[in-house]
């Protein structure tokens, strides 16, 4: 499935690259020499099927140049595997960090793609002495590969998802001390921040829990909980670009108005941190 749009019927990115990155972002391409805020996350930043996610929303409410580094299925590896676009975020005024899932990220028992980071690469002898009776060359998809590890056994699923939790935790530490100066962590999702470990592989950001937020809250300026209306929520795909090939994933993300309103709150938060 096509992430780029230009399709028949799908939405048109205007992917672009920035400095020696190999990794296409969404467009139009930002001028990075003066003021700037860099957005760092997943499909949400990205907007997929948004025709003006709130990164851009927040650009016009806030006027200062909102860089998108979003992309869709990031996880956390994504950027500290590219040191040209840690560069030019750390280089930002301000930073807001969406959370993203805990599964996408390379761990002790599973690697994954350096830029796709939903695509399942290989399991590490841990997982395969774990889990003796399955055949790990089937998986394609991280999220596949998990729903047959939850399907085959609970207890040992459990130890896979207290590896990815504390794996997402000491990368996100990095990631924060990388990119410096003031951060805005984001929560963005059609539920709260669970208090207790989700293991159900329905939503995202997957298996991040209200500990491991409050672990980095000293690590940043703000930390930012959206969790979209109940208008925004059965709105659908209303207002959401996209083909008939697409519609099934459409239904499966938050549409314009989940946007609209994730970025009241983050302008408000950015204009009183940049005295704006």
């Amino acid at each position: 499935m096509s992430v780029l749009g230009g399709g028949h019927g799908s939405l048109e990115y205007y992917p672009c690259r920035y400095g020696n990155s190999r990794v296409l972002f969404r467009g139009p391409r930002r001028q990075l020499d003066g003021v700037y805020v860099a957005f760092l996350g997943g499909t949400e930043t990205y907007g997929r099927f948004v025709e003006t996610p709130f990164p851009a929303l927040v650009e016009t409410k806030v006027k200062i140049a909102c860089a998108n580094f979003g992309v869709v299925n990031a996880g956390v590896d994504l950027y500290l595997n590219d040191p040209a676009v840690m560069d030019l975020m750390a280089g930002a005024d301000t930073k807001v960090v969406q959370v993203m899932g805990a599964q996408n990220l390379s761990n002790r028992f599973y690697s994954v793609h350096p830029r796709r980071n939903d695509r399942f690469l290989r399991a590490s002898d841990r997982l395969m002495a774990l889990y003796p009776e399955i055949d790990f060359t089937e998986f394609h998809f991280v999220r596949h590969m998990l729903g047959r590890l939850a399907e085959v056994s609970g207890d040992r699923y459990a130890q896979v998802l207290d590896e990815l939790r504390m794996a997402w935790t000491a990368r996100m530490k990095h990631l924060l001390t990388q990119l410096r100066g003031d951060i805005v962590l984001l929560w963005f999702a059609d539920h709260p921040v669970p208090v207790e470990n989700p293991a159900t592989l329905d939503g995202d950001p997957l298996f991040v829990n209200r500990e491991m937020i409050e672990i980095l809250r000293p690590r940043v300026s703000h930390v930012v909980e959206v969790v979209a209306s109940d208008a925004a929520r059965t709105e659908g795909t209303r207002g959401m670009v996209f083909s008939d090939f697409e519609a099934c994933a459409a239904e499966e993300l938050m549409g314009p108005l989940a946007h609209q309103e994730v970025s009241v709150a983050l302008a408000e938060v950015l204009s009183d941190m940049m005295d704006l």
